[in-house]
């Protein structure tokens, strides 16, 4: 096989060059390398969840394009039962692919290197690029929203309802009334999606994941590239923040917006970390300008301007100094004077206003398990007679409450060093996702990115890989989820937990042993 590598290298008109040879030799290895099959496995899994996504993912309300090919029967039926069981195949062989590749990764001997799992997560992530919406209908809300500002409508003023069509149909019940919560720059993008594909929805769904490759290729370059500031290793970091299947499968799969959020909040920090703070406070505007949430990094990254300006004033005379008041309102007000312009000029071009920020309470629509104030609610209910609906909107507000206090004490706390402020960001986001009224799988995925930097015990990471475990298969590929099904959520505490025990063990149900024994 390296013959043959290096003979294609020759063909291409690059032969006579050594380093193209090595790297074709070392791309041949690798191939062969067990690292190389574990790859190969999760590229199956991504194909076998395409596939199968057609029968059993978010698919459309009417799909004529499945009912000209004569594959409708796969979403009806015994069709549905095997397309289903084709992506928990897909899923399982994913996940267990990219737990084998974390064992190698933290091992003293890795021959995986940084550009290796680049690779992997492209390859991982092409066949998902031509799939249905995967364990979320949201990519349809996209569209229909990014249709309104098209055809005149305000969509922080009206939900799709106001524009029937194809676009309305696929939209899931609970939506078609709320506005927008999202910033200027995502309806814009919207916007030229829904203007260039039409009404087409197949059309429309590839080219808004396509739009979110950016933020895909942000975290490729940015997480690894924290770990210089954070101590971390960056294939691991690279593994367990952007080739972990929770990103790749529900993010990038599930064409969420947060991919381009996370990857635009990930390259700013990493901007201000390398003493480029304008820049960094620029695309950290961008990312909030896609949706709301990247903001809480701002107060954090006005810390690190602040620390590396004292550090860049250490040398001079005292009398030079300015009080550290004065210094702080100084650089504060910059990055908020910069943030502001940036996202003044967003919403300008895009024609709207600030709606988006009262749109944002529409979460609450969302009432299930992953949200600590309903599990505090169904807790209580369980144990007294008190009624659950009127104590959750209760609930959430002390929690609300709870949440910004926890914000103020990690911005105040998590100030004396360039890692502290990273880590004040985890926890700030942890807050929120725990601590919100709604949360959702992917939206774990925030502090992910930023955690996965940082220099992480074996522990720490089996921890992580269960989480990120049971978070992937707690919902079903349609959207839905298992919350309130035992045997679902017995079944995916089961897996996460066999996947957590795998990062240290080859074989943590012990069947090796097993076997031997009989034989």
């Amino acid at each position: 096989m390296a013959g043959f590598g290096t003979r294609a290298v020759a063909a291409a008109g690059v032969g006579d060059s050594p380093g193209a040879v090595r790297w074709a030799r070392t791309a041949a290895d690798f191939v062969r390398s067990a690292e190389g099959h574990h790859a190969s496995a999760g590229l199956l899994g991504a194909t076998m969840i395409t596939l199968g996504g057609f029968g059993a993912g978010a698919t459309r309300v009417h799909d004529p394009l499945m009912e000209g090919l004569h594959l409708s029967w796969l979403r009806f039926g015994h069709g549905y039962v095997l397309s289903t069981i084709l992506v928990w195949i897909g899923v399982v062989l994913m996940v267990a692919s990219w737990v084998r590749l974390g064992r190698s990764m933290i091992g003293e001997r890795s021959g995986v290197g940084v550009n290796e799992v680049r690779v992997i997560v492209g390859a991982w992530s092409l066949p998902l690029v031509f799939a249905v919406p995967l364990f979320s209908r949201d990519a349809y809300s996209y569209l229909a929203q990014g249709a309104l500002l098209r055809d005149g409508f305000d969509p922080y003023a009206v939900g799709p309802v106001a524009n029937p069509g194809v676009l309305l149909d696929n939209v899931s019940q609970v939506w078609t009334t709320t506005t927008a919560p999202y910033g200027p720059i995502f309806l814009l993008l919207g916007r030229a999606v829904t203007s260039i594909t039409g009404d087409s929805v197949v059309a429309g769904v590839i080219a808004m994941r396509l739009a979110m490759v950016p933020g895909l290729v942000l975290m490729v370059w940015a997480v690894p590239y924290l770990t210089k500031h954070l101590g971390g290793r960056p294939t691991v970091a690279l593994w367990l923040g952007v080739l972990n299947p929770l990103v790749l499968i529900h993010l990038f799969g599930g064409v969420h917006n947060e991919m381009l959020m996370v990857g635009l909040m990930c390259a700013a920090v990493a901007l201000v970390l390398e003493r480029r703070h304008v820049a960094g406070i620029v695309v950290l505007a961008i990312g909030v300008a896609v949706k709301a949430t990247a903001g809480v990094a701002l107060p954090f990254l006005v810390w690190i301007w602040l620390l590396h300006e004292r550090e860049r004033r250490a040398g001079g005379d005292a009398e030079d100094q300015p009080h550290p008041v004065r210094m702080f309102a100084r650089i504060g007000g910059s990055a908020v004077g910069v943030f502001g312009v940036v996202f003044a000029g967003a919403t300008a071009i895009a024609g709207v206003g600030l709606g988006w920020v009262t749109a944002l309470s529409g979460s609450k629509k969302i009432i299930q398990l992953l949200s600590l104030p309903t599990v505090i609610r169904d807790v209580i209910t369980w144990v007294t007679p008190l009624d659950p609906g009127a104590l959750l909107d209760p609930i959430r507000g002390l929690c609300m409450v709870v949440l910004a206090a926890v914000l103020v004490w990690a911005w105040w706390r998590f100030r004396h060093s360039e890692r502290e402020a990273v880590q004040g960001i985890v926890i700030a986001f942890a807050g929120i996702v725990v601590l919100s009224p709604a949360a959702l799988p992917w939206y774990y995925s925030w502090p992910l990115a930023l955690a996965a930097g940082f220099a992480l015990s074996t522990t720490t990471l089996s921890v992580l890989v269960g989480l990120c475990t049971w978070l992937m298969l707690v919902f079903d590929p349609d959207g839905n989820h298992g919350l309130y099904n035992f045997w679902h959520v017995a079944a995916a505490t089961f897996v996460a937990w066999v996947a957590a025990c795998s990062l240290n063990r080859v074989d943590p149900l012990r069947l090796r042993s097993a076997t031997s024994a009989l034989d």
